[in-house]
């Protein structure tokens, strides 16, 4: 059986922002399946890391500035401001989309994994995700 929703995240600053149990609160878990979270934005992107110290967020945001830095001289996609297209970098370098086990009716996540929301604009505005459960 595949259920599917779409969900509106609320704005979130520019960073990494821990969106697990927002994501678990919208779904009926079955006893086993697969979770599939896909966002449907091309400067903000989807992963599974760290959940318990927030310097680990912190970190992977001086990481990517660094990897991916505004204002690069020769790029040619500016026209929505210095953030958008290393923002579609950082995107394509993290992803659109992660799988998560579903287990005793519940996601079954490590000890300390959570879902990151990666938010690469520096005003990204609502985001949408689909959520498609397979069990």
């Amino acid at each position: 059986m595949v259920r599917q929703t779409e969900i509106s995240l609320p704005a979130f600053p520019r960073g990494y922002h821990l969106i697990t149990e927002l994501v678990a609160s919208q779904i009926q878990f079955p006893d086993q399946g697969i979770l599939h979270v896909f966002i449907k934005h091309t400067s903000a992107a989807l992963c599974i890391n760290e959940d318990a110290d927030p310097t680990v967020r912190e970190d992977f945001e001086a990481i990517f500035n660094q990897l991916v830095p505004e204002g690069l001289p020769y790029l040619k996609h500016t026209l929505e401001g210095p953030d958008d297209m290393p923002a579609h970098i950082k995107a394509a370098m993290i992803g659109s989309s992660i799988n998560i086990p579903i287990s005793d009716k519940k996601m079954n996540l490590g000890t300390w994994q959570g879902i990151y929301l990666c938010e690469f604009r520096n005003h990204g505005g609502p985001r949408k995700l689909v959520l498609t459960v397979y069990s």
